[in-house]
């Protein structure tokens, strides 16, 4: 059997199958262009757990609030162009709760630390410590790894197919 690998887009996938020879009830799957093509802007839709890690879509269209997290986040630029901002948080402006990312009310006040520009595949540390922003002139998907958090969208039985 031949097989090919297809790298979808916002506009453009194709949803794929799963084939496991156990009992398809213990799975499920999602297609992350089609939560992202669903949900509002910068809405963070859980798309994978195990524990209390998730993997988060975003649907990336103009600019996002500011957020913030307790530890470490990484994001993946699945599709578009998407140009990260940072700003170092104060030391009163640390979130203060357990984990995952929270939604600031403003722009922090703390130095400005730069911005990366981020396209298909390229994956952006988003460092604790540090308030971020997503911008894009266009709608662009970015994958965040996280923690589950005040911000995580749990829509389980509207995005997963079971197997």
């Amino acid at each position: 059997m031949a097989y090919r690998t297809h790298v979808g887009a916002l506009d453009s996938y194709e949803k794929g199958v799963i084939e496991l020879d156990d009992d398809l009830r213990k799975y499920a799957f999602s297609n992350i262009f089609e939560v992202a093509g669903a949900a509002a802007p910068f809405e963070r839709v859980a798309v994978v757990q195990n524990l209390d890690y998730v993997a988060e879509v975003m649907r990336v269209e103009g600019d996002s609030p500011w957020f913030a997290a307790p530890h470490d986040e990484f994001a993946t630029v699945m599709d578009g162009e998407v140009v990260f901002h940072f700003v170092k948080l104060e030391d009163g402006q640390k979130p203060g709760h357990e984990g995952g990312a929270a939604q600031l009310g403003a722009k922090p006040n703390g130095a400005v630390m730069g911005k990366v520009t981020a396209r298909r595949g390229h994956q952006v540390l988003l460092p604790e410590g540090a308030a971020y922003q997503l911008v894009s002139a266009k709608p662009a998907v970015a994958l965040i790894q996280t923690v589950d958090g005040p911000v995580t969208v749990k829509r389980w039985s509207d995005i997963c197919t079971l197997a």
